[in-house]
């Protein structure tokens, strides 16, 4: 006699994307966390430390964006 106790549905992929989520969010959070600490040794360097945080965020968050998607198109 086997009996169930609790079912599985939906797609797996926002599974996935759900674990997929944590390397950006790791990712940002030591991107502005390093820019952070070169702020405060370098204050003059400023503008040149911001300009390298944003380009670092949009790659990580370009990641996670195409973790989105991915579910999507292959249909898991």
């Amino acid at each position: 006699m086997s009996q169930t106790l609790a079912a599985v549905s939906g797609s797996i992929g926002s599974v996935g994307y759900g674990l997929a989520a944590i390397g950006p969010g790791v990712g940002v959070g030591i991107i502005f966390g390093n820019g952070t600490q070169a702020l405060a040794r370098q204050p003059e360097a400023a503008g040149l430390i911001r300009a390298n945080q944003i380009l670092g965020f949009a790659f990580c968050e370009a990641l996670a964006l195409i973790g989105l998607v991915m579910p999507f198109v292959y249909g898991i």
